[in-house]
């Protein structure tokens, strides 16, 4: 009785022992290959609870996300002969696991030495075809699909597919960058010495303009000045001669009196003259109106 009992208990541990090495579990996020012997047999994609053949079959999990690789920066030569300090990073997904197992194996660090390799020479192969300022700028766009589609090409044999390829970062080496950043400063001098240069030019036409203006402006004021000075001198000739005209005797006391008070103005006036000077007649005796012809 304790023989069959012993054997019972040995039998439901078996059972137990294979059922848990028949049944696995295939979360959303993997893919999982079995293998039989080391040959693979069928692929499994669905998430959930699997069955396998125990002790004869194994299962292998992939992921099924996006999966990144950081190529190690290096150094690349640009189409225009310059060197380029380049850190890119690739993605790719595992879309066939029985060809990913038969080319690199059941672990997926195998493929990244692969990736390296075939990034690498791509991005040496299609930057040194371009300019430096086509990486720098929105050229890079269509530079990185370039290489992306020579890495895909490459490695889908490897049974994965590379979604992109891009540069996190482009840097030139140090000693090439002093000489771009004094390139950069001797231009710098020379646009702002240009622009100085045009500023002054601009400035000088603005001031011969206006002084041109100026002088022009001057000139037809001092012409009308001198024609309305004319006019108005004749205007008084006319008027002193009509005055004169009238009483000549009259125009001959007042002009004597606007002389006086011209010549004795300021107070300090001295004038050498003889006593009897027909100038100072109306100081000796005052004016008496003259007579006038009956009209």
């Amino acid at each position: 009785m304790n023989r069959l009992a012993a054997a019972g208990v040995a039998l439901v541990i078996v059972l137990a022992l294979l059922a848990d090495s028949s049944l696995f579990v295939v979360h959303q996020t993997e893919q999982a290959l079995i293998v039989q012997f080391g040959d693979p047999i069928r692929v499994i994609t669905t998430p959930g609870l699997h069955v396998k053949l125990p002790l004869m079959q194994t299962v292998i999990s992939f992921d099924r996300r996006l999966l990144d690789y950081e190529v190690p920066p290096e150094e690349v030569i640009l189409g225009d002969q310059r060197r380029l300090n380049v850190d890119s990073f690739t993605r790719y997904h595992i879309t066939n696991p029985v060809q990913y197992y038969q080319t690199v194996g059941p672990t997926e660090d195998g493929i990244r030495a692969r990736l390296n390799s075939v990034v690498s020479s791509s991005l040496r192969r299609v930057l040194g075809n371009e300019q430096l300022l086509n990486v720098l700028s929105s050229q890079r766009g269509r530079i990185m699909g370039l290489i992306r589609d020579q890495v895909n090409g490459e490695m889908r044999s490897f049974g994965i597919n590379v979604e992109d390829v891009r540069i996190r970062r482009a840097d030139l080496p140090e000693e090439n960058t002093q000489a771009v950043l004094a390139r950069m400063n001797a231009e710098r001098e020379r646009v702002a010495r240009q622009g100085r240069a045009e500023g002054a030019e601009a400035s000088a036409k603005i001031r011969a303009n206006a002084e041109r203006e100026r002088t022009v402006i001057l000139a037809d004021a001092r012409a009308q000045a001198d024609k309305l000075r004319g006019q108005g001198e004749a205007q008084a000739i006319a008027l002193y001669a009509d005055a004169y005209q009238r009483d000549p005797h009259f125009f001959s006391v007042w002009r004597t009196l606007q002389a006086y008070r011209e010549a004795f103005a300021s107070g300090t006036s001295r004038l050498v003259l003889s006593p009897s000077d027909d100038f100072l007649r109306l100081l000796h005796q005052a004016p008496t109106p003259e007579t006038q012809p009956a009209p």
